[in-house]
């Protein structure tokens, strides 16, 4: 089998490849929606960034605890858990647009909901892929695979939501999101995955945290990667939610403007995704992480100052590219040199600070583009992205003196 899908060997890992693409093109499809109706609802880019940090403000405050959890329950448990839970939000979003009941504080408080059921299925998801796949050696692919659904999924969702708010409106998009979730549950049901062994609860789940957050940010590599990717995610994340400003008052477009833009990210994601998922060893991930940074930094200022929407799109992919490359490598890096029982904690963590992170830029983004306007915004916001690419890029040979030796005790490296 070829490398890039080493990890479809397992039979586990290929129903869950099957049921999170369609469950993600769903999710993709109420994001982009959910964004347009809040838009046409208020017309107020400040409105637009609180509808992104009422969604993800959840993962920074409770992924830490999320992550204790994790680590001590069955984990394709809390996965049904959470999947039932996103599938009635979908639902109840759904039938309160269809009656033309739908209002600011609705939204905004079912985003609140969506983003803390998302800040258990995060960690979960994430530490479910090694009970998958069975094997340390098939995990960094098998993150890339995961990632590669989500980017996909970015690419396809956003295209259908344009059109399925063209020519049916929101409500239907929140709908075919509910349907979409059965296909993850259905296919965690059909699973036949032993189960890894939960660690012991024998201390209270505070220390536990604590010891998370000590494992985590006391050693200088996994710091780093952590600071890097909360930075990255700060300031280019806020783009997507900036997205129905420019499709419709810089390039006088429509919903399917907005799917496009969206869309060219999600290519570039994609591409990216892919490229991580034909590689075979961690070496050099360090310097992938740091043009991918550079990347999203670049891509983002130049985007901000064009005035063309065939030039936009183009510098949509290095955007998305260099944003999910950054944020999959440390991922990988992260998840390889977990132990065992802190895995859970690990994925948590790094899902707070890059998840978590993006509803602080969002809320300072729609702050700063309500008095300033959006361009000037992912300008500055593009600038700082490039700023913390080069700290990290300067400071990489002693980042590399201290991840070396875990490495060679992995048998990573000679």
């Amino acid at each position: 089998m070829h490398p890039i899908l080493r990890g479809f060997e397992h039979r586990n890992f290929r129903l869950f490849f099957i049921g999170q693409t369609l469950t993600m093109i769903g999710t993709w499809m109420q994001y982009i929606a959910i964004s347009w109706l809040m838009y046409r609802l208020t017309n107020s880019a400040f409105m637009l960034g609180m509808t992104g940090f009422a969604l993800q403000i959840p993962i920074l405050l409770v992924s830490p605890f999320a992550g204790v959890w994790v680590d001590r329950y069955d984990r394709r448990k809390l996965l049904l858990l959470t999947q039932t839970l996103a599938l009635a939000q979908a639902l109840l979003l759904g039938a309160l647009t269809f009656a033309g009941l739908i209002q600011v504080w609705h939204i905004l408080a079912i985003s609140l909901f969506l983003g803390t059921v998302n800040a258990f299925a995060n960690p979960s998801r994430g530490t479910f892929l090694l009970e998958m796949v069975e094997s340390k050696a098939n995990l960094p692919n098998a993150i890339a695979l995961n990632s590669l659904i989500m980017n996909s999924a970015r690419f396809v969702g956003p295209t259908i939501a344009g059109g399925v708010l063209a020519f049916a409106g929101e409500a239907w998009c929140f709908m075919l999101n509910a349907l979409s979730y059965l296909a993850l549950i259905v296919a965690l049901l059909m699973m036949r995955v032993k189960a890894a062994a939960p660690h012991a609860a024998h201390e209270h789940w505070l220390e536990e945290l604590k010891q998370g957050f000590r494992y985590a940010f006391g050693f200088l590599p996994s710091r780093r990667l952590l600071l890097l990717v909360a930075a990255v995610s700060m300031t280019t994340s806020p783009y997507q939610h900036m997205m129905p400003i420019f499709a419709g008052e810089v390039f006088g477009g429509d919903s399917r403007t907005l799917g496009l833009l969206i869309s060219g990210a999600g290519l570039g994601a994609f591409a990216g995704t892919a490229y991580l998922a034909g590689r075979t060893s961690l070496q050099g991930l360090s310097r992938i992480i740091i043009a991918a940074s550079f990347s999203a930094g670049l891509g983002l200022m130049l985007f901000s100052q064009s005035r063309l929407l065939w030039l936009s799109l183009l510098l949509m992919l290095p955007i998305g590219f260099g944003l999910i490359v950054t944020a999959t490598s440390t991922n990988t890096i992260l998840q390889t040199i977990a132990d065992e029982d802190k895995r859970g904690r690990v994925v948590a963590i790094y899902g707070m600070c890059f998840l978590g992170a993006a509803p602080i830029g969002n809320f300072v983004a729609g702050s700063v583009a309500s008095h300033f306007g959006a361009p000037l915004t992912l300008l500055v916001f593009g600038a700082l992205c490039t700023l913390a690419a080069l700290v990290f890029a300067l400071r990489l040979q002693s980042w590399r003196a201290a991840i070396r030796p875990v490495y060679r005790r992995m048998g990573l490296v000679k």
